[in-house]
């Protein structure tokens, strides 16, 4: 399997091209890959918490699955650590619908002759991606207020996992 590519390659919004639908025939992507995230939901999600911590994106940008779930381990791993697995309840506030594309191109030597060139490319699904724009709410963490630093601090862990710039916005219930 070939290397992931890195993050500048897919950071800009491209114009979503992404029709998923059950019957074949009407599928302009024909495999879809598979998202890495687990789980949108984590924590208690019955009991109403005091304190609702958010990240809220600075900039419009594309974060890849792989991202979006490192940094949701990160903090439910942060989160379990020290509140344990009801001291909190933790929502994902975006979802990975558009697939990235890349026309693979033969590198190396000889290449040239094997190459079919960039004539309609339309590319292979390599990955999935969350459209997020401005404004837009990314994590929910909800805690009693006394807890309130320990969900600031996973919010932190998890804008340093994503791209971009984020800021951390505190609303009482």
């Amino acid at each position: 399997m070939s290397r992931l590519k890195k993050g500048v390659t897919f950071r800009r919004l491209q114009r979503p091209y992404t029709r998923k639908s059950k019957y074949r025939e009407l599928n302009f992507v024909r495999a879809i890959p598979a998202s890495k995230i687990v789980r949108y939901d984590m924590g208690d999600a019955t009991k109403k918490f005091s304190v609702y911590l958010d990240l809220i994106s600075k900039e419009t940008c594309q974060l890849r699955h792989n991202a979006i779930e490192s940094a949701r381990l990160t903090c439910v791993r942060h989160l379990e650590k020290l509140l344990g697995k009801t001291g909190f309840h933790m929502k994902l506030r975006i979802y990975p619908h558009h697939i990235l594309r890349e026309n693979p191109i033969a590198a190396g030597a000889g290449a040239d002759r094997i190459s079919t060139g960039m004539s309609h490319a339309f590319g292979k699904p390599i990955g999935l991606a969350a459209r997020v724009f401005e404004g837009q709410v990314i994590v929910t963490i909800g805690v009693d207020k006394q807890n309130k630093d320990v969900a600031r601090q996973a919010l932190k862990r998890v804008s340093y996992k994503l791209p971009y710039k984020y800021s951390i916005v505190e609303r009482n219930n």
